[in-house]
């Protein structure tokens, strides 16, 4: 059946393709939270434990609304790990740095996908796609405000 939503099919497949780079970067910083969650250690050890596990089940949640969302637009969403690395800015971390590393490169990946979260919004609005505008709009409020909690702790 025919998709019927107000929005037309090449807005539809470019405003996919914006999404598909947030969930590209969700997914990637999750994989990276979860990680770091597993593997840091130090004196902030328990309440950087406890903190990265609340992030990464955040980030878990939201990459399933993003790629629903990308599927109500009609168009397929990405999810093998060779496309999200194709379309996501956020470095892989390959080691295990110590907890301060760790901060800093979730505050860089937080401030990634806060930009591909606005570009993505100005996408959306320019397509009269509110749904996707509010979404995203969610999305930009909880990375800018991850990457200030995390900032803060290197204060």
């Amino acid at each position: 059946m025919a998709i019927s939503i107000g929005i037309a099919k090449k807005d539809r497949e470019s405003i996919a393709r914006h999404l598909s780079k947030l969930l590209a970067d969700t997914y990637s910083l999750y994989l990276k939270t979860h990680s770091f969650h597993w593997n840091v250690t130090g004196p902030q050890f328990n309440s950087l434990h406890l903190m990265f596990e609340t992030q990464y089940n955040a980030l878990w949640l939201a990459a399933d609304e993003v790629a629903e969302r990308i599927r109500t637009l009609d168009v397929f969403a990405p999810g093998s790990y060779s496309q999200f690395g194709k379309l996501t800015a956020i470095k892989e971390e390959p080691g295990v740095p110590d907890w301060k590393e760790m901060v800093n490169q979730l505050v860089e990946g937080h401030e990634i996908a806060a930009h591909t979260a606005r570009e993505t919004t100005k996408a959306a609005n320019a397509a009269g796609d509110e749904g996707t505008a509010d979404l995203v709009t969610g999305r930009l409020i909880e990375h800018e405000k991850t990457a200030w909690m995390l900032r803060s702790l290197l204060r």
